[in-house]
């Protein structure tokens, strides 16, 4: 639980607010931390979260997009490919939401430096 000035954020919430995710990708994010350092289909966390191929394939793609997970590509003998997914470090993730965290910091920062200089 973080306490903001008047509001307090479960920390749930401040990971799902500072890296602007839906609930599907919440929740796929918190499967990913479940299952720790495995490789993982899109197909597989469609079956075992009960949720659209469709809706499993764009979350990963934004999750991964955001350098939340990491994709590889497997090659298959018989022609073509498919990927497979790991989440970084809890470590990674952290930074990643403190670099976003210290953004909105500097721009709160600004914007009350611009309230205190109004008509002084």
């Amino acid at each position: 639980m973080v306490d903001f000035a008047c509001k307090e954020f479960e920390i749930e919430a401040v990971i799902k607010c500072g890296l602007n995710l839906t609930k599907a990708e919440l929740q796929i994010l918190k499967y990913f931390l479940q299952y720790g350092q495995d490789w993982l289909t899109t197909e597989t966390i469609a079956e075992e979260l009960g949720l659209n191929l469709s809706t499993v394939q764009r979350s990963v793609k934004k999750l991964f997009e955001r350098k939340i997970l990491i994709r590889s590509q497997n090659n298959m003998d018989g022609g073509g490919y498919f990927f497979v997914y790991k989440i970084r470090s809890k470590k990674d993730i952290h930074e990643l939401i403190m670099e976003i965290v210290n953004s909105w910091v500097k721009r709160v920062d600004s914007e009350l430096r611009s309230w205190a200089d109004e008509n002084q």
